[in-house]
């Protein structure tokens, strides 16, 4: 298993730099934003397919520090009810898709979308229930009318262009956000479609990520190496269905922690070795979001855990004791 780093984390840095900085903490491979939410400051798809010098230059930047490219990265949601918002996510993910064919990158992560509630809404709708009735029937418009639609499109065009593996993140606000659901649109579109696991986003749901690994198994394509504290207080007063503002760490009851700072290394040890046993053995890619630490120090607090759990050496062949 490979040490590696999302490097929208240091969008404002050229390249090169970013580069630089995470190849000296021991870094092994990227997880390139491509679009999306996470922006293009490092990798703009267009300008890429298009620009035979810029395609050269990024190449040679990654070789220069000899760093493996795990995936690229366009979250976004193509399935958003506002038509314009929608075909804008759509374009970056086909985008990346060709940019991803050019490189020679069969994964690409994104996100599953959330459309609103019918053709005339304006506004994403996540629902959280069953009932009143009007839940289930606005889920199943989404899923059967939509989500499923889309992705069988988004899939085959993947397909024709060499991506196998859509890692999609399972993330609250989004119709795929526990492993329940991300299954459920596998079973629906067929095994393109997996997992982008990052534990942060389960755990504040109450879902162990050891027990997420194990039920989905073969379908996990990448993973994020995120932490989550739960506040005891604060949790235990409202819930975890929590709006107010990621800054407002003192009143949330959860908030996104470098690895570690979460949960202890006996919990990552666990992650690590439950990884393995289903059958990945690839890249665990640092994400920082922790807003209690500068970028440099919660990502070297990061490292400095998961150079403790990752297991470097390939799965043994044999058993010499047995």
């Amino acid at each position: 298993m490979k040490l590696g780093v999302f490097t929208a984390l240091y969008g404002n840095l050229s390249f090169d730099e970013a580069l630089a900085k995470l190849k000296a903490l021991g870094v092994e491979a990227i997880e390139i934003p491509a679009g999306g939410y996470p922006g293009k400051a490092h990798c703009d798809p267009e300008v890429l397919l298009a620009d035979r010098d810029a395609f050269a230059k990024f190449v040679a930047t990654i070789e220069k520090y000899g760093m493996e490219v795990s995936a690229l990265s366009v979250h976004g949601n193509p399935v958003h009810p506002d038509k314009a918002v929608a075909k804008a996510f759509d374009d970056d993910f086909r985008r990346c898709v060709l940019l991803a064919e050019k490189l020679g990158i069969d994964t690409v992560i994104t996100f599953s979308g959330c459309p609103g509630d019918s053709e005339n809404s304006k506004y994403p709708n996540w629902v959280t229930c069953p009932w009143p009735d009007d839940y289930l029937k606005i889920l199943d418009w989404q899923w059967n009318e939509v989500l499923i639609p889309y992705w069988k499109e988004a899939v085959a065009f993947a397909n024709a262009h060499g991506v196998t593996k859509i890692a999609l993140e399972m993330h609250p606000g989004f119709c795929v956000y526990n492993p329940e659901t991300l299954l459920k649109l596998r079973a629906a579109v067929g095994s393109t479609i997996g997992a982008n696991l990052d534990p942060s986003h389960l755990i504040w749901q109450g879902i162990d990520p050891v027990l997420a690994i194990r039920k989905l198994g073969d379908a996990i394509y990448h993973f994020h190496a995120k932490d989550t504290k739960v506040d005891p207080y604060n949790s235990a007063t409202d819930g975890v269905l929590d709006t107010k503002h990621y800054s407002d760490e003192l009143h949330r009851a959860w908030v996104f922690r470098s690895v570690g700072y979460g949960h202890d290394l006996q919990f990552w040890r666990d992650i690590v070795s439950n990884l393995r046993l289903v059958g990945y053995d690839k890249v665990m890619s640092i994400e920082h979001e922790d807003s209690l630490m500068s970028i440099d120090e919660g990502l070297s607090k990061a490292v400095a855990c998961l150079r403790e759990a990752i297991m470097s050496d390939p799965k043994p062949s044999s058993m010499h004791w047995a």
